[in-house]
């Protein structure tokens, strides 16, 4: 299968669990279609990106190290995501990462993820949480920032502050999760 046979499948994928499952066991069987997808995914613009994102979630949670091969582009081309439907899944993904690296199990992640790969999820985690985003991908991106906040001493302190500034305007569920944020970074 090509990109071109890869973006015709992914046309068929809708939100559907079975079917985003169904794509993803495509995807676990050929690895060598990670590299097609991921460049789907980055083509933010064009809708067919956040199924390609969602597929690329469902592939991460199933078997994560399949991205590592491709983290320099993941971690690089991250910043370009910006639809809702695509955020929350790569949101998801870096929670995928960071639970991995800071496992406190031996992880084959520990060896792939570099401290340039953790800077740039540290920073894309700060946008979606900053940014006009839906509390899914916020909360991942808390529970990113809370396990990268052991490694970098820097995060705690603006971590706190930008969860207490939009503490007031956030859903409940944004409460709920900031609330449990705030309390495990004391």
């Amino acid at each position: 299968m090509n990109k071109e046979a890869l973006l015709n499948a992914l046309d068929y994928v809708n939100h559907s669990r079975e079917k985003r499952q169904e794509m993803a066991t495509l995807i676990l069987t050929n690895p060598h279609l990670i590299e097609p997808l991921l460049s789907i995914a980055f083509t933010v613009d064009n809708p067919i990106s956040s199924r390609a994102c969602w597929i690329l979630e469902f592939t991460a949670k199933e078997n994560l190290s399949y991205i590592f091969p491709y983290l320099n582009t993941f971690t690089i081309s991250l910043h370009k995501v910006h639809l809702d439907s695509s955020v929350r899944p790569m949101a998801k993904i870096c929670e995928y990462l960071t639970k991995s690296y800071f496992s406190k199990k031996e992880t084959p992640c520990k060896k792939h993820l570099t401290n340039t790969h953790l800077e740039r999820i540290t920073s894309n985690c700060f946008d979606w949480l900053i940014g006009d985003h839906k509390v899914a991908a916020q909360a991942y991106s808390m529970t990113s920032l809370l396990l990268l906040g052991r490694q970098y001493d820097w995060i705690y302190p603006e971590l706190r502050m930008v969860l207490e500034q939009n503490y007031a305007n956030g859903s409940t569920a944004y409460k709920a999760r900031a609330r449990m944020t705030l309390e495990k970074i004391k």
